[in-house]
């Protein structure tokens, strides 16, 4: 079972899709259960409502060919980030890997549909790539007793995008990264929620392109710090809310590396995760500042 929400921006609504052997999916409404995916939602069961409605043929089906597809789950209350999780991302940052998880945090409007277009900033040069796997939070976690506990908090997980402006987040950030982190739409999710029981997660392959080009290619085994420990950890420090989002890390193959260029509009990026879903955004440039009303330039 996977979860969407399909319409315009602001508009969304929630559908269900399941999948028949040969790949074929059907699709199903999920709008007399809930106006949205979001953490009231999570946090009240939904995910096992919302399977036991489909198990019984209560949901109507629904056909979204040539809609939008929106991000799973509604703007969470945060959007919490891990950097350098993966050892060789690390070493192409030029940073030892972190002993403990290295926290950061994105503004929760930066969350944007899985194809949706990105907008390179206007005074951007390096703007880059990062496909992570995202952990959406189920229920309350607080003061977890222990990385055992934090099973009981996932609702599921997604796949993100975390682009980053790498010269605001390195040399204009004071220290602190999210400057380099907040572009508006800068955090694709989706383009499906899966429930948490349905994902193996310590063993799920990465990869991203760049215009057709192989950039990265990992898998979760190689996470410093597993999902679990994540949340445990973050839980020591803060409150989980349901419908919260962690971004759990970018394997090696950024543009951070050297190895490859920045972002331009035109270019193209795909994003994947096995079993979580595909996403591709096209760069565009960013629309000329507008001047207030009355006043010329």
């Amino acid at each position: 079972m996977r979860v969407l929400q399909v319409g315009e921006r602001g508009a969304e609504r929630p559908v269900v899709q399941v999948e028949s052997a040969d790949g074929a999916a059907t699709t199903f409404d999920l709008s007399g259960l809930t106006r949205r995916v979001d953490g009231p939602f999570l946090a009240s069961g939904g995910l096992d409502l919302a399977r036991r409605a489909l198990e019984q043929g209560d949901l109507p089906p629904v056909d979204v060919d040539g809609l939008r597809t929106g991000a799973p789950i509604a703007r969470p209350g945060a959007v919490l980030c891990i950097g350098m999780n993966y050892a060789a991302h690390a070493a192409e940052s030029g940073a030892a890997p972190p002993e403990v998880p290295v926290l950061f945090l994105k503004t929760p409007n930066t969350v944007a549909g899985p194809d949706d277009p990105v907008r390179i900033p206007a005074r951007s040069t390096r703007t880059d790539w990062e496909v992570e796997l995202g952990v959406v939070i189920g229920s309350e976690a607080s003061e977890l007793s222990s990385p055992d506990a934090a099973w009981d908090h996932i609702a599921g997980y997604v796949v993100t995008n975390d682009l980053s402006e790498r010269t605001w987040q390195l040399e204009e950030s004071g220290g602190q990264w999210s400057k380099g982190k907040c572009m508006p739409g800068s955090t694709p999710v989706g383009p499906w929620l899966v429930p948490a029981a349905e994902v193996d997660v310590g063993h799920l392959r990465l990869r991203s392109w760049v215009n057709g080009e192989p950039r990265q290619d990992s898998t979760t085994a190689d996470l410093i710090f597993p999902v679990p420990y994540l949340v445990y950890h973050l839980s020591q420090y803060l409150t989980l809310e349901p419908g919260d989002l962690i971004l759990t890390g970018t394997p090696e193959g950024v543009a951070l590396s050297g190895r490859y260029p920045y972002l331009r509009p035109g270019d193209v990026v795909e994003v994947e995760i096995d079993g979580l879903g595909r996403q591709r955004q096209v760069c565009v440039a960013a629309a000329p500042a507008q001047a207030p009303s009355g006043v010329t330039r």
